[in-house]
């Protein structure tokens, strides 16, 4: 894929001038966010796995459908898990000197060509909001880029989400997010958020310690509305009708996108009933029009 290659400013100006961070709702089937901050590598936004064995430990989780094999990609666990991305976990702290950890996140704008995630502006947000079920304790917490993490001695700021077993909506304002009591190089709130590289979901325990974690949706804070997510679980199907290579929608939609299992969106229309997808390859995409999505096969 060939980008063109921008320098940090510009990144951070393109990124504040795009913004629209979209909320990520796990029953529509894209496992990648709109953050609306991509930063030129069309790569933002997609949810990845980490955890503690970079440093000797031996945490694992178990998902709920193997991940892609050749990227890695968590599409298939999210089509198992059918409402949001879900796995169960084993911590184990390994030869690890702290408590272990596993975390799923996704880097806000992206990440560059050797695959260091790329910080931007993300002040026009008002904090993030997110929706989860997890056995243990978890946190949320701020990615600053690799130089500014080792800056600030990885003591990135974070906010304790505490641990739920039926499911709950947090919405954290940016205020709210602090580093541990054990930093000894500061950040203020507003330039962490000023050069924000992931949000990370992170779960930190004693070892041997097990349970359960699934995350149902994230966004801007303030966008999480349950009432209004489970209405949209129960009706997500558009129920467009496909002929050929003509999609129809009954009625006139203000917007509607075509997404691939990749979450990029391949075909955008305004104010249509109908789609002509005739230039689509042949595959399973994803249609997103008046705020619910359907998944339709190309042949």
């Amino acid at each position: 894929m060939n980008k063109k290659i921008l320098t940090a400013s510009a990144i951070l100006a393109a990124a504040s001038m795009s913004f629209g961070f979209d909320l990520w709702v796990g029953s529509e089937g894209v496992a990648r966010v709109s953050t609306g901050l991509d930063a030129g590598e069309d790569n933002s936004g997609y949810w990845y796995y980490y955890a503690d064995d970079a440093d000797g430990g031996a945490s694992v989780v178990q998902w709920a459908a193997e991940p892609d094999a050749e990227y890695g990609g968590l599409e298939p666990v999210l089509e198992a898990c059918g409402d949001g991305i879900c796995g169960s976990y084993t911590l184990d702290k390994g030869t690890l000197d702290y408590d272990p950890f596993i975390g799923i996140g996704f880097n806000v704008g992206g990440a560059d060509k050797a695959g260091k995630s790329i910080p931007v502006d993300a002040s026009e947000m008002k904090g993030v909001c997110i929706g989860f079920s997890v056995t243990h304790a978890a946190t949320l917490e701020l990615g600053l880029g690799d130089a500014t993490d080792a800056k600030i001695g990885y003591a990135n700021p974070a906010f304790d989400l505490g641990k739920s077993s039926t499911g709950t909506v947090k919405d954290v304002p940016w205020s709210k997010f602090a580093q541990p009591s054990w930093a000894k190089t500061e950040i203020s709130s507003a330039d962490a958020v000023a050069s924000l590289a992931a949000i990370k979901f992170k779960v930190q325990a004693k070892t041997g310690s097990a349970g359960d974690f699934k995350i149902t949706m994230v966004g801007d804070a303030g966008t999480c509305d349950p009432n209004a997510i489970g209405a949209k679980a129960i009706k997500s199907s558009l129920k467009a009708q496909l002929a050929g290579r003509t999609l129809s929608f009954g009625k006139s939609v203000a917007k509607a996108e075509i997404v691939n299992l990749q979450g990029q969106v391949v075909m955008a229309a305004s104010s249509v009933k109908t789609m002509d997808l005739s230039k689509l390859q042949a595959g399973v995409y994803m249609v997103r029009a008046m705020g619910l999505s359907q998944q339709i096969m190309l042949k």
